[in-house]
């Protein structure tokens, strides 16, 4: 019978490009799986981290089967991003792609008796035809997943095919109450004496029914009577086992947990499961944590997974890349709506090599989570636009859905635009529901522009079931103040943006998605922003999963059935002025306010209740009342407010647009915006104002004062915004761009001629 041994614990690893080791090495540092040498760099502000070919070594026992021409199969559930496996000096199998399970059969290389050493070089260095290219996170490198050796007999459920289970199941509600299971499997090395056996138990484990095959013609289709639907609200699990006999004796056994459900999308009524309209509201999220990079335990996908649930979000999406199997498990059990896609992102490689690695991930993707119920969504690119459109770049779109499709005709696809992209683009229709990724209120126009921009889009295209699938902004816990505004970084600020968006997506349940990006803060080496370098602060609570930020009860009030009442600003301690507002978040339709023990205040309001408040001298005692619930906070009353509560860039960004002014002189800002052939213009790419010091000046210029984002070639997120001209960076800016702020750039360029 099949034996998995995890081999996690005691491992040799050398953080240099060492070379392939005769025996393990006795001055390598030990490490345990999972593990991720970028677990501290990758994260900590200081612009770069380690990206390099380095190497794992731990010798084991064959293990033995009890009949002859047993195999040994090794199984690393990922390794980032390009690993290659040797076992005894000889190298067994090499895979691209950071974010799957890939095995490889060493029988043949296993020594009958002794230790066997086992080798894999891990390497996140770039390569050009593995993706992701260039993205806003961190690729963090090592076997962040962890190792299994699995012992076979000769005959057994397939091991190899892209990393799959070896069974796949398809339940299909009927209409008379009852479930028909769709069950293949895959054998190897058999002969006519094997058969496969299949049997479904309930979550009770109460065999509901069963069946037989020949082991070379597995297909079978099972049907359960008065079958449990998995719902969002009581997700049914179902465990299908499939076992390989010989006679009466059984070789292998695998299984897979299933749910029953059926579920579309419409795009006048959103999506609907198991017949019931049901919008999909929920978050993003990336796999990483607080100084562990992401070399997760099963324990924190799970963690990750129950504080989504309490946030009451019914999906998430998976943020850009596979997940591990653990996450996927979680969310088959606690109820959640999955849109897991690849890492196509950001920069389109025209390589073939690159896109046969889309390929390649998209099947390992489909093929190893196929079972999963909760996933209804495979996702083939996100925001791949940045850096342009071309006929290419659409073709191998329609390659990448029409193989989904064929992979997986019981899923929808579904695309994250980015938001240059125009609402009259040959991308749209590729997928079966598109979504797009807005951030209007954080890198350009105001948070009220969402709302009309969607009603526009489903003016235009009836027919297009559209989504939200990334809205947020940088929420610092540390940064306060009375007058919450555009990219402060204030925890206000952020509040107050995710008090319009969950309104605009309550008010428009024909959306049939929308995904808060993020759920937590996450790494992103690159970055440099609000004072907090390598991290992506959008985050409804912090990195370290310590701190819910205010935002995350904004969600809470409108998505969560249970009771609650939030006092916002609790750290916002200290206040000055004669009055000050304190604003509470509540399910519950009335909120009494106390202050030092006295009423200030009784309100009726949907889900944001405010009051104003004047603080005595010294500490307050803040109380909030809905039904039966209370939360409370102290404030005190100062004369100045601390200076830490203000970021020293928003301050710094206000003079340094004035002073821009001052420096372009007697330019003529609303004259039309000239092009003249042989000289710069805010049309030109950054990678082509790159040739120019000054050009590239100036345009750095432009980008830290609109958007507060340091740009220069071949540093931080330049490979994203290389492809970028000024002319979209304007348009992103929207209102952060002042009145003839872009014409007076493009004047500037306009005097510098080309080489």
């Amino acid at each position: 019978m099949r034996n998995v041994i995890n081999l996690n614990q005691d491992w040799k690893f050398i953080q240099q490009d060492a070379g392939l080791p005769e025996s393990l090495p006795a001055d390598w540092q030990t490490v345990q799986l999972p593990h991720s040498w970028n677990a501290i760099d990758g994260q900590d502000g200081n612009g770069s981290y380690d990206r390099g070919r380095y190497w794992y070594a731990k010798t084991f026992e064959t293990p033995k089967q009890p009949l002859a021409g047993g195999k040994v199969y090794v199984e690393v559930l990922a390794a980032g991003q390009q690993a290659t496996v040797y076992v005894n000096g000889t190298e067994v199998t090499y895979h691209e792609g950071g974010y799957s399970i890939f095995r490889a059969d060493i029988t043949s290389l296993c020594k009958e008796e002794g230790e066997n050493l086992l080798v894999i070089a891990c390497s996140n260095e770039y390569k050009d035809s593995v993706y992701p290219q260039s993205a806003d996170f961190t690729f963090y490198g090592g076997l962040y997943r962890g190792v299994n050796l699995i012992s076979v007999p000769e005959a057994h459920f397939d091991l190899e095919y892209y990393g799959g289970p070896g069974i796949q199941v398809t339940p299909k509600p009927c209409d008379c109450g009852g479930a028909a299971f769709e069950i293949t499997s895959y054998v190897k090395n058999i002969d006519e004496n094997f058969t496969v056996l299949y049997s479904i138990t309930d979550a009770e484990g109460k065999e509901v029914a069963s069946g037989c095959r020949p082991a070379d013609s597995t297909g079978i289709t099972l049907y359960v009577p008065d079958a449990q639907k998995w719902e969002i609200d009581s997700p049914y699990l179902y465990t299908v086992k499939a076992t390989l006999q010989r006679r009466n004796e059984a070789y292998d056994e695998i299984s897979a947990k299933v749910g029953v459900r059926s579920f579309s999308c419409d795009p006048d009524k959103g999506f609907i499961i198991n017949g019931k309209e049901t919008p999909l509201r929920g978050v993003s999220r990336h796999q990483d944590m607080l100084y562990k990079g992401n070399a997760l335990t099963r324990e924190d996908h799970y963690r990750d997974a129950a504080l989504i649930k309490e946030l009451g979000a019914n999906t998430i999406r998976l943020a850009h890349y596979q997940h591990s199997q653990d996450f996927y498990d979680a969310c088959d059990e606690m109820g959640f709506v999955v849109w897991a896609e690849i890492p196509f992102i950001s920069v389109f490689n025209k390589d073939p090599e690159a896109h046969q690695n889309c390929i390649s991930q998209l099947k390992e993707l489909i093929i190893q989570n196929y079972n999963h119920p909760s996933i209804c969504f495979w996702g083939i690119s996100n925001e791949i636009l940045i850096g342009g459109i071309s006929e290419k770049l659409v073709e191998n779109h329609k390659e990448l859905n029409a193989l989904a499709k064929e992979l997986d005709p019981t899923r929808l696809t579904t695309i994250a635009h980015v938001t240059m992209t125009p609402v009259e683009s040959p991308m749209h229709g590729i997928t079966d529901v598109e979504s797009y990724n807005h951030y209007f209120g954080w890198y350009g126009g105001k948070m009220e522009d969402n709302g009309p921009w969607f009603d526009n889009f489903h003016k235009v295209h009836p027919d297009i079931c559209v989504g939200v699938s990334e809205y947020g902004c940088e929420g610092i816990i540390t940064y306060h103040g009375p007058n919450p505004a555009c990219k402060d970084y204030s925890e206000e600020y952020q509040a107050l943006y995710h008090e319009h968006m969950a309104k605009v997506l309550e008010e428009r349940p024909w959306l049939w998605s929308s995904h808060v990006w993020n759920m937590f803060d996450f790494g992103c080496a690159a970055r440099n922003e609000g004072g907090v370098a390598g991290r992506n602060n959008k985050g409804l609570m912090t990195i370290d999963r310590k701190t819910k930020k205010d935002s995350y009860y904004i969600y809470k009030a409108y998505w969560n059935k249970e009771p609650m009442v939030h006092l916002c600003g609790k750290r916002y301690a200290q206040r000055a002025g004669e009055t000050t507002q304190i604003r509470v978040y509540s399910n519950l339709p009335t909120v009494t306010l106390y202050l030092n023990g006295e009423k200030v205040g009784e309100q009726t309001a949907e889900k944001v209740f405010v009051f104003d408040v004047a603080l005595a001298d010294g500490f307050n005692t803040i109380v909030a009342e809905a039904g039966d619930l209370k939360d409370t906070m102290t404030l005190e009353k100062v004369e100045k407010e601390p200076s830490i509560y203000v970021l020293p860039e928003v301050n710094e960004r206000a003079e340094g647009v004035a002073n821009w002014f001052k420096a372009v002189g007697d330019l003529d800002l609303k004259a039309p915006m000239e092009f003249p052939e042989g000289m710069y213009s805010i049309k030109d790419t950054m990678e082509e104002l790159a040739k120019n010091e000054e050009a590239v000046k100036i345009a750095a210029t432009a980008f830290k004062l609109t958007m507060n984002m340091t740009v220069k070639p071949g540093e931080g997120m330049w490979d994203m915004m290389k492809s970028m001209t000024l002319e979209k960076v304007g348009e992103m800016a929207g209102s952060l761009a002042p009145e003839g702020f872009m014409e007076s750039i493009n004047a500037q360029l306009n005097k510098i001629k080309k080489d």
